[in-house]
């Protein structure tokens, strides 16, 4: 008879998760944010989809979001003031909330809950050139549509993905400042 080892199916253990620490949170955040900027980036120079207007002005919160980021968890990994380190993790949060409303709505217009601005439809691309200007303007131009998602996946467009993803790292850098 084999013997087997006794499990307590009566009691189970409670299941606590361990704060997240300040540096740890901005440092994820931080990560996470580049890494959706790098598949961005892969989207529209490896792949070729080019971005809307709404596509690049999701893209500014990240500019600011990844150096505080790495900044902050410098600052805490140094034993900096904790103090500082909360409130620039509720900054950081309130960066990434922003980049969530930017990207919820740039999905409202892709599934024409709401209308898009109107530089989505008549706004040159920012790869027009620049030498011969009279020779540019006899070319035709196409400005991106912000209505019309170029990719998709589970039925969720990259402003989508986007929403979730700065969410997320919202939600990082909160818990982050919760525990600082």
């Amino acid at each position: 008879m084999v013997s087997t080892p006794e499990w307590d199916f009566v009691t189970p253990t409670p299941m606590t998760a361990k704060p997240i620490k300040p540096a740890n949170a901005a440092l994820a955040a931080a990560f996470l944010m580049f890494a959706a900027l790098c598949g961005a980036w892969y989207f529209q120079y490896v792949l070729h989809y080019e971005p809307c207007p709404l596509c690049y002005q999701q893209r500014i919160p990240y500019y600011f979001a990844i150096p505080l980021g790495l900044l902050l968890a410098a600052f805490a990994l140094r034993g900096g003031n904790r103090t500082t380190v909360r409130y620039g993790l509720y900054l950081l949060a309130l960066i990434l909330v922003v980049s969530v409303g930017l990207g919820v709505f740039h999905a409202g217009v892709e599934w024409k809950l709401w209308q898009g601005p109107t530089t989505c439809a008549a706004g040159a691309p920012s790869s027009a050139p620049v030498g011969n200007i009279l020779e540019a303007l006899k070319k035709p131009v196409r400005a991106v549509p912000c209505d019309e998602a170029a990719w998709r996946l589970f039925g969720i467009s990259l402003a989508g993905y986007n929403a979730l993803i700065s969410a997320l790292a919202a939600l990082i850098a909160f818990c982050g400042a919760r525990r600082a």
